[in-house]
């Protein structure tokens, strides 16, 4: 299956208020759903477990309401591990709904942020959004500003998601979904393409992963963090 990149609708408001609230609602009920809080959850405990960290900090870019990262915030409160988490998107209106999180409207691909701001810089259901250089650019760009690793939980793309997500358009309750929806299936990635485009960058090790309902994770280590039990190369 071919990768088609398109416009999806969300990154634009193309709709009214009332729209755009609709999908961002749909997109908290698929991460509920379909992995991303849960697969979210997992790469900071794999984190944390090898660089023995109990207390990090993390930017969220793309993060619309912030809801993946306040739930994986509490859920890994109760296992001690504390994370602290700064909100960013293109999208102000997107953060509206942020609710007691450091927030900010700013470019992933150009992040306002000094060197080594931030132990991880995380991002759910955003890289298929990107072209290759894009994407390039935007794990760079994370890598400069975090201290240990780049997380990306995002889509895989195959024949039989975009058949779920046609499946599943009952349970959408905006049109901007319906749209957005197969849209992000077609331009997503797979494991294959990913570990091409990010396996010549300057990094430490690259971990990916399938998981639950075509989910991809993607931990990018930063050369000087300290991996336990793993050296650089």
């Amino acid at each position: 299956m071919r990768r088609v990149a398109s416009t999806e609708l969300l990154d634009t408001d193309h709709g009214t208020q009332a729209e755009v609230a609709a999908s961002l609602r749909d997109l908290e009920r698929i991460n509920r759903w379909f992995g991303g809080i849960s697969t979210t959850r997992q790469m900071i405990r794999s984190v944390s477990k090898s660089t023995r960290l109990s207390e990090l900090t993390m930017l969220e870019v793309a993060a619309g309401s912030g809801y993946v990262s306040a739930n994986v915030s509490r859920e890994l409160a109760h296992a001690g591990i504390s994370l602290r988490v700064t909100l960013l998107d293109r999208v102000a209106n997107h953060l509206k709904r942020a609710n007691g999180q450091a927030r900010l409207a700013a470019d992933a691909l150009a992040l306002p942020f000094p060197d080594n701001s931030f132990d991880l810089v995380a991002s759910n259901l955003f890289a298929h959004h990107l072209s290759p250089a894009e994407l390039s650019c935007f794990v760079g760009e994370a890598l400069r500003v975090c201290r240990q690793a780049v997380l990306i939980n995002d889509l895989i793309r195959s024949p039989l998601h975009l058949a779920a997500v046609y499946a599943g358009f009952p349970l959408y309750s905006s049109r901007l979904t319906r749209h957005d929806a197969p849209a992000s299936v077609r331009q997503a990635y797979t494991p294959r393409e990913m570990r091409e485009l990010l396996g010549r960058a300057a990094i430490a090790r690259l971990e990916i992963s399938r998981h639950y309902l075509f989910r991809m994770t993607v931990i990018v280590w930063k050369q000087s963090s300290r991996i336990e039990g793993q050296p650089s190369v």
